[in-house]
């Protein structure tokens, strides 16, 4: 009896132990493929990290790299941005050359051709470029041209291309204007013939004064009797009273009104002395210079000096300011 408990009890011993015999061995190997699992992640993870660390380097390369084309891009930016400011002036700066150009145009208009309308036309179409702008800086030029738009406006019109056309074609006709020495009494109008009804005595009398009217002349000599002139001099005489019209031309373009009137003066006193009177054209060219004589010529244009000079002052100022820009906008703060 007691042999059989001895017995079951080493029976049951040795099943304990081959029970934990067997269960260390599960152990063992659960802790060998755990282990194996963790060296797989941990080389996994070594090489996943080896591939960050790689990654990582070519980032910090191609980073840098971009940095420095970014520098390289800013600077080549800033380069053209500062070569445009130099070659494209600002929208201000290519007001005041429009302006300035506009100026010299109307002070050209008025210093050459007195052609009052075209310089005001410039000036008003100046002050509305500038009133477009609205910029504080251009309220003394815009005073200065409402002052000369105003002095132009005061000066009388004087339709000078008109007067000077008139005396282009009286110097034209002076070739065909015909001589006081050349001059032709009137055709007498036909007699009425008498019919053949009419009394003797009336046909007697009729040929007696025929008769009589051809042997004498009555005149009445309104002006003194006309000078006689050479080929030679009728020449000259043509040539000078020409020259004397291109003359009065000339000193109507150019304002002078003593010269302007002496010419038309000289012109019409050798016309009167030296000219048929009764002729058609004489009479015209005669009534073309006493209406140019009868025309005044206006008060002196303004000078725009002043306002050009506001406008230069303006330019380089505005070149000025240029200048300086570039400068201050090329300084990068520091990192």
């Amino acid at each position: 009896m007691i042999g059989a408990v001895a017995v079951l009890a080493v029976v049951a011993a040795l099943a304990v132990w081959i029970d934990a015999r067997r269960a260390e061995e599960s152990l063992r190997t659960d802790v060998a493929k755990k282990i194996g699992e963790i060296d797989a992640v941990a080389q996994a993870t070594g090489q996943r990290s080896n591939q960050l660390a790689a990654d990582l380097r070519d980032a910090q390369a191609k980073i840098a790299l971009l940095e420095a084309r970014l520098a390289e891009s800013q600077a080549q930016q800033a380069s053209l941005e500062a070569l445009y400011h130099d070659l494209a002036p600002s929208r201000d700066e290519i007001a005041l050359i429009e302006i300035e150009q506009l100026l010299l145009v109307a002070s050209q208009q008025l210093s050459l051709a007195g052609n009052v309308p075209s310089a005001l036309s410039a000036l008003q179409l100046a002050d509305a470029k500038l009133t477009r702008l609205d910029r504080p800086q251009f309220t003394p030029l815009r005073r200065a041209l409402a002052r000369d738009i105003d002095r132009l406006k005061a000066v009388p019109f004087v339709d000078l291309a008109g007067l000077s056309v008139k005396l282009d074609q009286a110097a034209t006709a002076v070739p065909t204007l015909p001589l006081a020495r050349d001059e032709r009494l009137p055709v007498a109008k036909p007699e009425v013939p008498l019919g053949a009804d009419a009394p003797w005595w009336r046909r007697i009398g009729r040929e007696i004064w025929n008769d009589v009217r051809g042997l004498m002349r009555i005149e009445v000599a309104d002006r003194p009797a006309a000078p006689l002139l050479a080929p030679s001099q009728e020449y000259f005489l043509r040539e000078n009273l020409r020259l004397r019209l291109v003359s009065a031309r000339l000193a109507l373009l150019a304002r002078e009104d003593a010269g302007f009137r002496s010419d038309l003066a000289a012109a019409d006193a050798w016309i009167k002395q030296y000219f048929d009177l009764r002729a058609k054209q004489v009479q015209a060219v005669q009534a073309t210079l006493k209406q140019l004589s009868a025309t005044p010529l206006g008060a002196e244009a303004p000078d725009l000096a002043r306002t050009l000079d506001a406008v230069r002052v303006l330019r380089a100022a505005q070149e000025a300011q240029s200048l300086r820009a570039p400068a201050t906008g090329n300084k990068r703060p520091a990192p």
